[in-house]
């Protein structure tokens, strides 16, 4: 992340990011279990908001 030299190279990072996150997700056929540490992940909030969510 060091390398990124301005905010809108950032954002398109970070879009690439949760982008890839929404894929991996989606793809999932019948269970998808996510794991991580804390902190967690800002784009494990945009799914906790949701309507389909049932993330805890």
């Amino acid at each position: 992340m060091e390398a990124i030299a301005d905010d809108a190279d950032l954002e398109d990072v970070y879009d690439t990011e949760r982008h890839l996150l929404y894929v991996a997700c989606t793809r999932a056929r019948n269970h998808l279990l996510l794991t991580g540490v804390d902190p967690a992940s800002e784009f494990l909030d945009d799914l906790r908001g949701s309507k389909t969510s049932r993330l805890m």
